[in-house]
């Protein structure tokens, strides 16, 4: 028995057309799972789904809102009438607003309060609601995976992000206690649990960390790479070890961790 196959597992995956979920999502066709990739772009669906179907035959693409309850139940009833089950939720839609985010020259106290519940219903709810609605399906059969994306954010106070690390902070706090519900109510075939990258340049914080016009790191960026031993920034091919391992029953025991996949940002004190 390979402890590591995931072949033929049902894998959902929210915003599994992003540059993580993405990447995650082509590593886990490779690995021969069944990836349906749910995201809130059509026309990105479509073309990330031909473009995956030259890895495998077994990709599929759904419009997916995960803030909406009544859309995320229409996409459950389609996967399980499609597939009869799910095996395994991986919850990578996330994301940052201009107005959750403390400029230079800003304080707290200039935080746009409505981006700020936009950034938490994103990333916190974006992953409860989904956790709920496709949980439910695994919880009838007494066996499943969910693996939420958490942050450096979390555990650590980064500057000017407020809104994201508040909301991945919960993120943390609800994998453990969801990881609990269902072992103790459904049994130990239920697990849940959490990686929490580091610093990866993606397309939300290019700007953040490289100057456009020099392409040379920021401040902010430098700060970054002083504060993580292996001194650079993260490739989105690196969470794929983690994912695999937490995704498999290799970690059958393993449940209510958040894992830091950082370079060690999360270890080093700074001196």
């Amino acid at each position: 028995m390979n402890l590591f196959s995931i072949k033929d597992k049902v894998v959902l995956i929210t915003g599994g057309c992003g540059v993580l979920g993405g990447s995650i999502s082509e590593y886990l066709l490779k690995e021969g799972a069944t990836v349906v990739l749910l995201d809130y772009k059509e026309d990105l669906i479509e073309k990330t789904v031909t473009k995956f179907k030259a890895i495998s035959e077994h990709v599929d693409g759904l419009f997916c809102n995960v803030t909406d309850e009544e859309n995320l139940q229409k996409v459950s009833d389609t996967i399980i009438e499609k597939y009869g089950r799910i095996d395994i939720l991986l919850n990578a839609a996330g994301g940052n607003m201009p107005g959750a985010t403390i400029g230079p020259t800003q304080t707290i106290f200039d935080v746009n309060i409505d981006h700020f519940k936009k950034v938490v219903d994103l990333n916190l709810f974006g992953s409860i609601l989904p956790s709920i609605v496709f949980g439910k399906e695994m919880a009838k059969k007494k066996k499943g995976v969910i693996l939420n994306v958490s942050s450096m954010t979390a555990e650590r106070a980064i500057t000017r992000v407020v809104g994201y690390s508040a909301s991945k902070a919960a993120i943390d706090n609800f994998t453990k206690w969801m990881s609990v519900e269902l072992a103790l109510k459904f049994g130990d075939g239920l697990r849940v649990n959490a990686i929490a990258p580091g610093f990866f340049i993606g397309n939300q914080n290019r700007d953040l960390l490289i100057d456009k016009e020099t392409g040379n790191y920021t401040d902010r960026g430098n700060t970054i790479i002083q504060n993580t031993p292996m001194r650079r920034f993260g490739d989105a091919d690196e969470l794929n070890g983690a994912v695999h391992y937490l995704c498999s029953d290799a970690s059958k025991f393993v449940s209510g961790i958040v894992v830091p996949i950082d370079g060690g940002f999360s270890a080093f004190s700074g001196v």
